[in-house]
């Protein structure tokens, strides 16, 4: 491999924390809690436990169109889980999610509370909780949940595989950054192909597809993730661009990608949100101003 030393997997794989990278304070190769810590609980049904990455957009755009429908039943306390810190091992957000990945959902609007992890999980479950953004009709249906699943399948190459090993790998491999970058540019060209025919993923109607890749792929082509929009010319694929700057204009989407923001520009961090007036008087410029 160019630029690093040859490397032969002994026959026993053994846990070096000091190859662990940028990340090495939170991996590590088992499961469950390293510590007692009992989330906290707002006024409203819906609890988010999240932190605002790609994934955890999916959930507060969910919410925050909701919202935008009417459905005040989807008002939701959003708590931040700084993962860099390792709030996901504690053990009420192991409780909550025992695979340790935001975002997490307690909805405790009915007689026993109702747990739901996976971001994939929880919008398709509060799609149909309200009825919203999920087609009915069989075939519309099954287009929606292809593409959903389609990002569930796909996001990892691009975050795990590309991310890492172009953003965040101690020791840049060029095989590994070829290999992933070459996979995300043939997602971006799936994509593409399929919004030169359609006007959202799932056909004409904005659904919980849309909402999930966004966050991914959207912010990819707009430039906004791991600084490689040159590096892998994403201004060749128009219908992406288009998709993406429809769904950024979507009022709700801009409010979603807000919450639980830990970077940018401060006016655009809500670190927590209990109440829709937050994002006039809680956003950290807000925040700083009043100190």
């Amino acid at each position: 491999m160019s630029g690093s030393p040859e490397y032969t997997p002994p026959k026993v794989w053994t846990w070096n924390k000091a190859n662990g990278g940028q990340f090495a304070s939170i991996n590590r190769p088992i499961a469950g809690p390293t510590h007692d810590k009992e989330l906290p609980v707002g006024r409203h049904p819906l609890q988010l436990y999240s932190l605002g990455t790609p994934n955890g957009q999916k959930v507060t755009i969910m919410l925050e169109e909701l919202l935008a429908l009417g459905h005040e039943g989807a008002e939701y306390d959003a708590w931040l889980i700084k993962i860099g810190d390792g709030d996901q091992f504690g053990s009420g957000f192991v409780a909550v999610n025992p695979n340790s990945k935001i975002p997490a959902l307690m909805d405790r609007g009915g007689p026993k509370p109702i747990r739901v992890f996976e971001s994939g999980a929880i919008l398709i479950y509060l799609a149909e909780k309200f009825g919203a953004f999920l087609p009915t009709e069989p075939s519309e249906r099954a287009e929606c949940l292809s593409w959903l699943f389609w990002q569930m399948g796909s996001a990892p190459y691009l975050g795990g595989g590309f991310g890492h090993f172009y953003a965040y790998a101690p020791t840049k491999i060029e095989y590994a950054i070829d290999r992933f970058a070459m996979e995300v540019k043939r997602q971006l060209d799936v994509l593409d192909r399929r919004l030169a025919e359609s006007e959202y993923l799932a056909g004409s109607q904005y659904t919980i597809a849309d909402i999930a890749v966004w966050p991914w792929y959207g912010g990819l082509v707009k430039g906004w993730t791991y600084g490689a929009a040159e590096f892998l010319q994403v201004e060749d694929y128009k219908n992406v661009l288009r998709w993406a700057d429809t769904i950024y204009s979507r009022p709700a989407v801009q409010r979603g990608r807000m919450v639980n923001r830990l970077s940018g520009d401060p006016s655009s961090q809500l670190h927590e949100r209990h109440d829709a007036s937050d994002f006039d008087t809680r956003t950290q410029d807000k925040l700083a101003a009043a100190e």
